[in-house]
């Protein structure tokens, strides 16, 4: 009520579309970054079960695997068996 007294009706309803707009433009990008860890993380576990399955590599699925794998995707699966035909594991 106050905001419509000092700026007018009119501006006042531009603000508070604008506001919703940024808020709903914030949750849309957020949605994808999510989207984009969960595919990740499921494509990632896939290939690491391939691999293991195909190789017999015995690459863990814990808790630090599929958080490198959420976020870097395919290629820190490629970086995981690298390391493990080296002998690292994680």
């Amino acid at each position: 009520m106050l905001l419509s007294i000092i700026l007018g009706p009119v501006v006042s309803e531009v603000i508070v579309i604008a506001a919703i707009l940024l808020v709903l433009f914030v949750i849309l990008k957020l949605g994808n970054v999510i989207l984009g860890l969960i595919l990740n993380s499921i494509l990632g576990l896939i290939a690491i079960y391939l691999v293991n399955s195909l190789f017999n590599l015995g690459i863990a699925y814990n808790l630090i695997t599929i958080i490198v794998v959420a976020i870097f995707g395919l290629p820190a699966v490629a970086v995981i068996i690298i390391l493990r035909l080296v002998g690292i594991s994680i």
